[in-house]
């Protein structure tokens, strides 16, 4: 496993387990638990899964079998749009999150997209976060330039940026001003969501071949060697550990740059973020 340091110091694994459409508590629950034993120490959840729970059962209960300490752990939130009215109804969301897990503090914590007052929102994260609630604090589906004006504008940074990121929508500018404001960028979706038939791409099946690993197992690989933190997402403990072991080979150059060469731009998103009806939709307002 590699880490990426964020900018407060805080180490953060460069591959975690997703469990977003996994509503179901015990499936969630076992996942993660075969997640952790597979050697996953990131786990990722939101508010809006409604699995927050789980996640905190499947975490004590490593912690009580001995797999692994809660230090050893990193796991993730995110506050969604609803509660992004004020710094009251933020807080209250910040504290719901930390109830429903069960767990006393949050390694990260983000705001799920930059909607509603966002920036009355950060403002109780910050406070969260020096309060030793959160540890680290970050965002999720801010494009570069909601993300550049964020960061010029609020008084502590966030860490990490939480994007679509993988082959088919690659978003190199986005991640270059990550880098220029020293955001680690960590991808959703990183295997593109079973949208674009990735597994029968014979370009990627010969690089698999020649790997002797999986197209799977390429794709995410392809991410981190961007310096991309990933998160996975199965329910098939045979699929979570097929997508953790990517760390003992490496793409060339020539490799890389072929995977790229994929990209569909923002026509290959999953989410259409800049659609008036996506944030509608998000903010609960009836779409016409």
């Amino acid at each position: 496993m590699e880490y990426r340091t964020l900018k407060n110091g805080v180490t953060m694994p460069m591959e975690g387990f997703g469990v977003f459409q996994v509503r179901d508590f015990e499936t969630c629950k076992e996942s993660v638990l075969n997640a952790i034993k597979a050697g996953y120490r990131l786990i990722d959840t939101a508010a809006s899964y409604g699995n927050e729970d789980a996640v905190g059962a499947a975490v004590r209960q490593a912690v009580e079998e001995g797999v692994c300490t809660r230090e050893e752990l990193f796991i993730t939130s995110k506050m969604w749009v609803a509660d992004m009215v004020n710094e009251e109804t933020a807080a209250a969301a910040i504290d719901a999150s930390l109830q429903k897990s069960g767990l006393e503090y949050l390694d990260l914590y983000l705001l799920h997209q930059a909607m509603g007052d966002y920036f009355a929102a950060w403002r109780a994260m910050e406070k969260a976060y020096e309060e030793g609630k959160l540890r680290a604090i970050g965002v999720s589906n801010f494009y570069p330039n909601i993300l550049a004006n964020f960061c010029e504008t609020v008084r502590i940074p966030p860490m990490v940026n939480q994007v679509e990121l993988h082959p088919y929508f690659t978003q190199e500018g986005a991640l270059e001003n990550m880098k220029y404001y020293n955001v680690v960028p960590e991808a959703w979706a990183p295997l593109g969501g079973g949208r674009y038939n990735s597994f029968e791409n014979e370009m990627l099946k010969g690089i698999a071949a020649s790997h002797h690993k999986t197209v799977g197992q390429v794709i995410l690989r392809w991410n981190v060697q961007r310096g991309v933190v990933i998160i996975p997402k199965s329910t098939h403990e045979e699929r979570i550990r097929e997508n953790f072991d990517i760390w003992d080979f490496e793409l060339n150059e020539e490799e890389m740059k072929q995977i790229a060469s994929l990209d569909m731009g923002y026509t290959g998103s999953r989410a259409k973020h800049f659609d008036p009806d996506f944030v509608r939709m998000c903010l609960g307002r009836r779409i016409h």
